[in-house]
């Protein structure tokens, strides 16, 4: 399991760094007096520096790290006694906690993003699809509409809800180019509305996004917002003869 690894991983470099040492009841700093302990230091730092965030990424409440850390240092001293879950119990115990805290958190992205669309829908300039795609218009092109087949080049931004970006062809500097049947189902339809030159806002609810699997940090069941301005549709180049 992923998840289970990085919650080690995290211990370890929470460990390292001397947060709190459940085995002392108190701050800890690394001594560093041979190469064993520096190694061991250096295995904490390697492995913490690619997994700092993922904590945040638990579904549920926020974790308690000196929990982890107490589990942790318990189990790699083989301190049966203080230890209040088998290594199996505990497995199974995260199995559960996991598919039950992830179903939460995604009803809850559901009905987050239903509640906004309901009030959205209502306000100014904003046109409401029948699959319940939601869009505003920034600028009206004069150009074609692509059909599903064109190749498309845009700019977009996508953002979250609550205004965090997770993706973007602006800050890259770099538009896009995509086939218009491989992207997802809400960009499908809301770029067959948009005449070449167009810029609309777009929110697309999550069942014409990701879905209940989410995608690349993504929670489940988000709905989406995107600026998108279509620049070109892409004619592919004669073949030589």
């Amino acid at each position: 399991m992923k998840k289970i690894s990085v919650l080690v991983a995290t211990a370890i470099v929470a460990m390292s760094v001397g947060i709190t040492s459940c085995s002392s009841g108190s701050s800890k700093s690394a001594s560093l007096k041979t190469a064993a302990d520096s190694a061991s230091y250096a295995i904490g730092i390697s492995t913490g520096a690619g997994y700092k965030e993922n904590l945040k990424t638990l579904p549920g409440d926020p974790a308690n790290v000196d929990d982890l850390i107490a589990g942790f240092v318990q189990a790699i001293k083989g301190d049966s006694a203080a230890m209040k879950m088998t290594p199996q119990a505990a497995q199974a115990y995260l199995q559960t906690y996991f598919v039950e805290a992830s179903a939460k958190e995604a009803k809850k992205s559901k009905e987050e993003g239903e509640k906004f669309l309901a009030e959205n829908k209502t306000k100014d300039g904003v046109f409401t699809t029948e699959s319940g795609l939601q869009y505003k218009v920034e600028k009206e092109g004069a150009g074609a509409k692509p059909v599903v087949g064109d190749k498309v080049k845009v700019h977009y931004t996508g953002t979250l809800l609550d205004g965090t970006v997770f993706d973007s062809s602006v800050e890259r500097g770099e538009p896009a180019e995509f086939a218009l049947d491989r992207v997802i189902p809400g960009w499908t339809e809301v770029l067959q509305l948009m005449p070449l030159g167009s810029k609309y806002v777009v929110w697309v609810p999550s069942d014409l996004a990701y879905g209940e699997r989410g995608y690349q940090g993504i929670k489940p069941n988000t709905t989406l917002k995107f600026e998108l301005e279509l620049l070109d549709i892409v004619k592919d180049e004669p073949a030589k003869k």
